[in-house]
């Protein structure tokens, strides 16, 4: 099972978007505090449609509460700061996708203490995008390790 972790999100559109993809992948989605909003906001309930009674769903007050939950996982940071793209990691189950919110993204000293596990999705030079949608990001890099896996229990 692949985890998301959506650390500080703000908008409750995008994390009920991801929420139903993690539930028709069968990934598990942590959530980490603050929240941007709050888990009875309608606008996330309308995101996630009939697929809160499916999802898996955890929120934790921080990060360091996930790692010492999940001190065996490997933990990949999504951020447009990093050299390697998301295609270029091999992915294994149970592998940690991370997050950051929408309009701050990951912490510098997150992304500089784990430089080799931080990944990015390429974008057009030219035009100079700072960042995709949060939503479109997490499915964009949940299907590359799913593929790579295999579509583990999809069909």
């Amino acid at each position: 099972m692949l985890h998301v972790v959506l650390v500080e999100p703000e908008i409750p559109q995008n994390t009920g978007n991801i929420l139903r993809t993690c539930a028709a992948t069968d990934s598990k989605l942590h959530l980490v505090r603050p929240l941007g909003f709050s888990l009875e906001d309608r606008y996330l309930k309308r995101a996630g449609l009939d697929y809160w009674e499916i999802a898996q769903i955890q929120v934790w007050n921080n990060l360091e509460d996930v790692k010492e939950a999940f001190f065996d996982a490997r933990y990949f940071y999504a951020t447009t700061k990093a050299k390697k793209a998301y295609s270029q990691v091999a992915y294994s189950p149970k592998d940690m996708l991370v997050f950051g919110s929408e309009t701050r993204g990951l912490p510098n000293e997150l992304i500089e203490k784990n430089h080799d596990y931080c990944i990015r999705i390429p974008m057009s030079k030219q035009i100079q995008a700072r960042s995709l949608n949060l939503s479109n990001a997490a499915a964009v890099v949940m299907y590359e390790a799913l593929r790579q896996l295999g579509f583990p229990k999809l069909h």
